[in-house]
């Protein structure tokens, strides 16, 4: 049986290597099939961050941001109401949008974008959805609790 490249996944050289490294290739690809921790990675764009320490908190900043963003937009009171639907449809895909693309960038398997997209997450919600920014408990009023009529 040939090489499977460590991971069993098509055609390599060495062992544990992907195979354009194990190819001598000059260009250096950072793939990853488990978590680890290092700033050596890639996060939703080919060779970005790359290995540079700057770059690599500018991604853990973005990643954390994108978070912030998706509460943000979970807690709109535009992602409710009937009485702007083509608005809140707008806003749900928008926001559904962003969180597959933070998907994708935690599928880099760093544990740093992981932490910095859950301290995203929490400080949005603690933010728009706890009450800390005036939303909270206060927004949930009693006609958006009332039954939606039949069409």
């Amino acid at each position: 049986m040939e090489n499977m490249g460590g991971h069993g996944m098509g055609g390599g050289g060495s062992m544990g290597m992907p195979p354009a490294a194990a190819h001598g290739s000059r260009r250096k690809r950072y793939m990853h099939m488990t978590f680890y921790w290092g700033k050596n990675s890639e996060i939703l764009f080919t060779g970005w961050p790359g290995a540079s320490g700057g770059m690599y908190a500018l991604a853990l900043v973005a990643v954390f941001a994108l978070a912030v963003l998706v509460e943000f937009l979970g807690a709109s009171s535009l992602s409710s109401g009937r009485r702007r639907a083509a608005g809140a449809a707008a806003v749900h895909a928008l926001r559904v949008g962003l969180a597959y693309l933070l998907m994708l960038a935690l599928m880099s398997f760093n544990v740093g974008a992981l932490l910095a997209a859950v301290a995203g997450h929490a400080v949005g919600f603690l933010a728009f959805r706890a009450g800390l920014c005036g939303g909270g408990q206060d927004r949930y009023k009693k006609e958006d609790l009332a039954p939606a009529a039949s069409c």
